[in-house]
């Protein structure tokens, strides 16, 4: 059994070392291997230098320099695939990873035939909290992510218990509307069927379009508790910044117009004419470049 993780590193060496590092101090069953893809949208250098010295981690260049979060992806997708890997694993590099992670991967229902994707439950790392009500003593174990639903009605993809302190409230298996990119496992053979990452999206619900296409396929996706981490969130884009406003306003129209009922499409084109007027400046870019069809990078990462 191969298991290979991929995480993207922009402007970030010591959060993608750090990943590698934890990963590489996991425990594995005898017969399982693990690869740790690094896809550099830096092409740093001093990055694939010092990984050498682990000797799970393979470095992935990305040719184009930032290439964004779906297709770096796609990269390591590719590299995984022609590498034989059976469960791959998408994993941020702002994340804390505990030794168990890979056993827990294992024991999910990830090898079952019905099961497409599985996801776990995050956890804000300590310090990266929304929101600042919490005791010492729970912190640490705030959920940011504890399965997903969408919100058809408004096109908007909405975290199950995000902010919660746990209490064992999401504790189980159970059967999820989307899994977050952050940690997203899924079998080689799935992808083979359904395809990787659709790079329109670049950043932002492209996590989302995958699960829908796997569950068109007839697949479920689940979340399992017992696979557990914690997020550093928002390092890279950063939640309310311009980069974040751009991309989740264009990418909510991508992906309503492919899934939503069309009264809802209905709506939302008649919201992003008035985002043309009132909106901010990253969101009047985000319907421009929706309707002239530049998507991808866009206009906003040059």
């Amino acid at each position: 059994m191969k298991v290979g993780f991929i995480t993207i590193n922009f402007h970030s060496n010591q959060d993608t070392l750090d990943v590698v590092k934890q990963l590489g101090q996991n425990t594995l069953p005898l017969g399982v291997s693990s690869t740790v893809y690094v896809v550099d949208n830096d092409r740093s250098e001093e990055l694939k230098k010092k990984l050498k010295k682990y000797s799970q981690a393979k470095y992935v260049d990305s040719p184009n320099g930032n290439v964004g979060f779906a297709a770096g992806n796609n990269l390591g997708f590719k590299q995984a695939l022609a590498d034989g890997i059976d469960i791959i694993v998408l994993i941020n590099n702002d994340t804390l990873v505990p030794k168990d992670l890979i056993l827990n991967i294992l024991a999910s229902p990830i090898s079952d035939k019905k099961v497409g994707a599985v996801g776990g439950l995050i956890y804000f790392a300590k310090g990266f909290e929304f929101e600042d009500k919490y005791t010492k003593e729970e912190l640490g174990n705030v959920i940011w992510y504890a399965g997903g639903e969408y919100d058809w009605d408004n096109v908007y993809a909405k975290h199950t218990g995000v902010n919660e302190v746990d209490s064992g409230q999401y504790d189980g298996r159970r059967e999820v509307d989307f899994i977050t990119g952050c940690l997203f496992i899924v079998r080689s053979d799935v992808l083979k069927k359904v395809g990787l990452f659709d790079e329109r999206y670049c950043l932002y619900f492209e996590d989302s379009d995958l699960g829908m296409r796997i569950k068109k396929e007839g697949y479920k996706l689940i979340l399992d508790s017992d696979i557990k981490l914690w997020h550093k969130v928002a390092q890279s884009s950063g939640i309310g910044s311009p980069l974040n406003d751009y991309f989740i306003t264009r990418n909510r129209l991508l992906f309503g117009m492919d899934y939503a009922r069309l009264r809802t499409k209905t709506a939302l084109l008649r919201e992003a004419v008035k985002k043309l007027f009132v909106g901010t400046k990253a969101q009047k870019q985000a319907v421009r470049d929706f309707f002239m069809r530049k998507l991808g990078k866009g206009t906003w990462i040059k």
